[in-house]
């Protein structure tokens, strides 16, 4: 049996509690910042793909004016759907024309489930939705005799899904409300 040399002890190297407690501090806060940030970005890429989205609906917006001479006449975003796919006309005539959006690129569902895709050119119902699983908000000439906006009114109701009525009389968009202020515009 050896023997120990003189003035040594028998103690194993270990890291005490308050070390250990030390490092898992530090992990977690590290952790911590790591989740703060991927949230902060991912809700960053939403709002750029809704802005994206909103650039795209806005050309196949102005490519069904240029064929058909106005924009949809709706509040209902089945019907604008409808339209930009070439399944409905001016004044609501249903019509087997061409598309002016590609639907592939998009989110379409039923609004009663928007986390169901819907086939756009098979269910009349379906509409765009946003990358917060909510329908784009559209209009344009609502209401006969009163519009005098010179556009249309599409938007995403953006992260906080709030909308206080976003349309004052003639179809001027409402951004004074504070549940409007992170809504995303497309003509804007």
């Amino acid at each position: 049996m050896s023997q120990a040399p003189p003035g040594a002890t028998d103690k194993r190297a270990a890291f005490t509690l308050l070390e250990l407690l030390a490092v898992i501090t530090i992990v977690a806060l590290l952790a911590g910042i790591m989740l703060g940030v991927g949230r902060r970005a991912s809700g960053a890429g939403k709002i750029a793909r809704a802005k994206v989205e909103l650039a795209a609906l806005s050309a196949a917006l102005e490519g069904y004016k240029r064929r058909h001479g106005d924009y949809p006449r709706t509040d209902d975003e089945a019907h604008l759907l409808q339209s930009l796919i070439g399944r409905r006309g001016p004044r609501d005539a249903i019509i087997n024309g061409r598309s002016m959006l590609e639907a592939a690129r998009f989110v379409v569902a039923r609004p009663a489930s928007p986390d169901t895709p819907a086939d756009p050119f098979g269910e009349t119902g379906a509409v765009l939705i946003d990358p917060w699983s909510r329908p784009y908000v559209y209009a344009y000439k609502v209401s006969a005799g009163d519009w005098t906006n010179s556009a249309y009114v599409l938007y995403s109701l953006g992260p906080d899904g709030k909308d206080a009525p976003a349309l004052l009389p003639g179809g001027i968009v409402d951004s004074a409300p504070r549940e409007n202020a992170d809504n995303i515009h497309a003509n804007r």
